[in-house]
């Protein structure tokens, strides 16, 4: 029997080609790894090893040598947390029915062209989400599109970043097509001589600013908030400059991983880590900008579109073939085939039944933002 897939590369390729898609520029701004994945099973972790800030001390000359001080050395982990596929059935029937039309190689090339989007499209949706989830902090105004008027935003966006230590190599701000909109009606940015650039102007190309590549995404998200209201600090001594876990009590509600919360005379809008429970709630790291004191009233930022930045670095996407028994399954054919918009590779796989046929188009991945210090949020 020839193979199936092998004979209908040139329709696969032909549909990966002219293929019409949504947006994925958070896809193509994270670190894509093929090969952790290729060690872990579904829901099985890859771990990564993370050392904390050093503490200095003075020298103090001797003729013993010091011990040193120990330093804790932290882990994170990843996981393969999905493994989807569209499958695509038919039928001998179906197959000469089609042939009096438009033709099954046709129309089979368009079926994995959808198949494809769809998968990216929950590729990118999944990044988007961790990378707000796992932001260090947020800037913007909750409900207000941003570049309005300027460009401004994209600075405060770079000096989170740049206080947090991050290097302002290889990062890109990734935004709706509401905010994108709006950064490419700025008359500055249109006019070439101010610019230095037509791109914008005749090509349509989000240049970048700041030193940061700007990217548009169908996959931003605008997440429900959690309800809290009326909380406020529960600690007498107050917390230092760097605290991550925040005790708080009086007020009422849910308190979400991913929400922003602002404390009383702190400008600063800090993403929650991990949800108010037991009385606590932790912010993503670096944690506090400034001293926080006892009965600090807090607020939950109302829902808003979460534009993200971060470097590359920051945010992985691990990704691969769903993995098969010794020996394969019951597939006759199988092959690989890269999507040229999202530069994702996907796995097609032809099953063979009573008359009738069925070709699965699927993938494994799970995503992970590994350094909060690396990510902001823009509100929306």
């Amino acid at each position: 029997m020839a193979n199936i897939l092998t004979n209908l590369a040139a329709d696969l390729y032909k549909a990966a080609d002219v293929v019409g898609r949504e947006l994925t520029g958070v896809i193509s701004s994270a670190t894509i790894n093929g090969d952790a994945s290729d060690r872990v099973a579904l829901n099985d972790v890859v771990r990564s090893h993370f050392t904390r800030a050093a503490t200095a001390v003075d020298n103090a000359p001797s003729m013993t040598i010091p011990e040193g001080t120990d330093q804790t050395v932290d882990s994170k982990t990843l996981s393969i947390t999905k493994s989807r596929g569209v499958q695509i059935p038919w039928t001998g029937e179906d197959i000469r029915h089609v042939n009096n039309g438009a033709g099954f190689e046709t129309i089979y090339g368009d079926q994995i062209r959808q198949a494809m989007r769809t998968l990216a499209n929950e590729i990118e949706v999944d990044l988007a989400t961790a990378a707000y989830v796992g932001a260090s902090r947020a800037y913007g105004t909750a409900g207000t599109t941003p570049f309005a008027s300027n460009f401004n935003d994209v600075a405060e966006l770079r000096k989170i970043l740049v206080d947090n230590g991050a290097p302002m190599t290889d990062v890109t701000m990734v935004l709706n097509t509401a905010a994108g909109t709006k950064l490419r009606n700025l008359a500055q940015l249109q006019k070439a001589n101010e610019n230095g650039s037509g791109q914008l102007l005749r090509n349509g190309v989000l240049l970048d600013l700041q030193g940061i590549m700007l990217k548009e995404s169908a996959g931003i998200q605008l997440p429900a908030v959690g309800t809290g209201a009326s909380y406020q600090v529960n600690n007498a001594s107050g917390y230092a400059v760097g605290a991550t876990t925040i005790a708080l009590d009086t007020g009422s509600g849910t308190i979400l991983a991913g929400d922003i919360i602002t404390f009383a005379g702190d400008t600063n809008k800090y993403v929650v880590a991990t949800a108010l429970t037991g009385g606590n709630v932790v912010l993503a790291a670096p944690g506090l900008r400034q001293t926080l004191a006892d009965n600090v009233a807090v607020t939950v930022t109302a829902a808003s579109t979460r534009n993200v930045v971060f470097h590359r670095n920051a945010l992985e996407l691990a990704i691969r073939a769903p993995a098969m028994p010794a020996g394969g399954d019951a597939a006759v054919d199988a092959m690989t085939i890269q999507d040229p918009y999202s530069g994702l590779v996907f796995e097609v796989r032809a099953y063979k039944g009573f008359q009738k046929a069925m070709f699965n188009v699927s993938a494994a991945w799970g995503t992970k933002l590994w350094k909060p210090e690396f990510a902001a949020v823009l509100l929306g």
